[in-house]
């Protein structure tokens, strides 16, 4: 694809490759990512307990075009945003109000319901640990306006639990540096250049953020657990975290599902400490499970989780910082004054415009106005639950028929938002055992960051550490590459 002119033509991404072209492009790939541990388990159901062979990730062949300067934008912005979120974890009442079981969507939704009813009955009991741990991702959309508008930057939505592929998405910048170093993508964007590849660290970043709540809690000998889930596929994402604490900071790991956790944690009644198994003490507990209500299918799960948040361990997230991720959290931040509550005294207001104006318009649905208001603009909407993982959102036509049969009770654990539209692009993704398939796609940038919180002090520690991508079908509404509708994807900076 030989360049027109200095504004990079996103329809015309990626450039048209002959047969044997891509066959050489996706050998060498998905070669690259088999040797680097770019990896996921197979599909098999049960998962041996010792894995005995693994597949290389979805991934795409070439990295996906994105604007040099909204690229900094979503990084600039992601220190803003770390500080906005750990500050709502730390408003009670502003969560009891917006996430709560009496007031709030926990009336309604049973998981965030019985989330928050734990986290009350702990907190009338006296919570131990003011720290808290969070590694965000913030995911956007590029947004293509109406009258040929400049892209502009537009939020998906705030990660708070279980922030994944930042491991993988540092392998998968290095897969497409490899392939542009390897064979220049055969020339065929002479525009191309070693400097409009970012780089991306952010596996470092996140143990950063891991090793600093290590070191707050002051047990040097202590490990850090990481709640998973059972029949985990995604297993080397989380590895290569586990390995780079243990090879960089000394530190030791131990993985435990809720069910191992049942009948091997304690919390002793006199420092509160929580151990494992052989009196193991946990100075951090990072979920990666505890995200969605499957993962607690019956209530010894909830009292399991409870028992980790009455510890002294830090918590990522605490159920708090889970709570303040909700979708109903990033609707109410789009009413007048409730963004200066949290910032206006210590961000400059020209910041809280620059992360203002990465929303798009959002409403609530427990009023018969927004109902209303959705219905008549269904075809420009998605409609979002209190939920993570992908799969759990409705779109477009599917909106008034969902709207019939939703109960008007629980309408208030639902959000509408409008529809980001991007611009139109093309991808070669390629799955294990599959070849690579040329599509119309849409990819989605993540800013991972992280956050240590709670002191007396009232100060945030904080650093934005590194992005991903995701790239999906244009015809999938769903993303998510765990869920089967995304690849993993980098950057190529461009002028637009």
């Amino acid at each position: 694809m030989a360049p027109t002119s200095s504004r990079f033509t996103f329809s015309e991404w990626p450039p048209a490759l002959s047969e044997a072209q891509l066959e050489d492009l996706t050998l060498y790939a998905t070669t690259y990512a088999l040797s680097h541990s770019l990896l996921y388990l197979p599909a098999v159901k049960p998962q041996p307990p010792v894995p005995n062979s693994a597949i290389h990730a979805p991934l795409s062949v070439f990295p996906s075009p994105f604007p040099r300067r909204l690229f900094s934008l979503a990084r600039r912005l992601q220190s803003t945003y770390n500080i906005l979120y750990a500050r709502i974890a730390t408003d009670v009442n502003f969560l009891d109000k917006v996430m709560g079981a009496i007031e709030g969507v926990g009336k309604v939704d049973d998981f965030v319901g019985q989330l928050w009813t734990g986290w009350k009955s702990l907190r009338d009991e006296g919570l131990v640990q003011p720290l808290q741990l969070g590694l965000f991702r913030s995911d956007y959309l590029l947004h293509a306006g109406p009258n040929n508008e400049p892209l502009s930057l537009k939020q998906v939505e705030f990660n708070t639990i279980s922030s994944s592929f930042g491991t993988l998405s540092e392998r998968t910048a290095a897969l497409h540096r490899y392939l542009y170093a390897s064979t220049s993508y055969y020339n065929l964007y002479p525009d191309m250049k070693p400097g409009d590849f970012p780089p991306n660290d952010t596996t470092a970043g996140l143990v950063e953020g891991l090793a600093a709540a290590h070191v707050a809690y002051g047990v040097k000998e202590a490990k850090i657990l990481f709640v998973v889930q059972a029949g985990e596929r995604n297993v080397f994402d989380q590895r290569l975290l586990e390995y780079e604490l243990l090879e960089k900071h000394s530190i030791h790991v131990i993985r435990q599902t809720f069910d191992q956790l049942a009948a091997n944690a304690t919390v002793d009644s006199a420092m509160r400490a929580l151990r494992i198994s052989d009196d193991t003490e946990i100075s951090t507990v990072y979920f990666r499970a505890g995200y969605t209500p499957t993962d607690y299918p019956t209530a010894s799960h909830y009292s399991t989780r409870f028992l980790l948040e009455r510890s002294r361990a830090i918590k990522c997230p605490s159920i708090a910082l889970q709570l303040a991720g909700g979708k109903k959290v990033q609707q109410v931040l789009t009413q007048t004054g409730v963004l200066e509550r949290f910032l206006g005294t210590t961000v400059p207001a020209a910041q809280i415009d620059e992360l203002r104006a990465s929303w798009m318009g959002m409403w609530g649905l427990d009023e018969e106005a927004g109902v209303h208001k959705a219905r008549e603009a269904a075809e420009r909407l998605v409609l979002k639950p209190q939920r993570e993982g992908g799969g759990n959102n409705v779109y477009k036509e599917a909106i008034p028929a969902f709207l019939d049969a939703l109960p008007p009770l629980e309408r208030q654990a639902w959000i509408a938002m409008e529809l980001i539209v991007p611009p139109g692009l093309g991808g070669y993704l390629v799955r294990a055992g599959s070849e690579a398939v040329k599509v119309d796609v849409v990819s989605e940038l993540g800013i991972f960051g992280w956050a240590l919180f709670g002191g007396l002090e009232g100060d945030v520690k904080e650093k934005e550490v590194g992005w991903l991508v995701r790239t999906k079908g244009k015809d999938s509404n769903e993303g998510g590459v765990a869920t089967g509708f995304s690849v993993l994807d980098s950057l190529l900076l461009v002028e637009d």
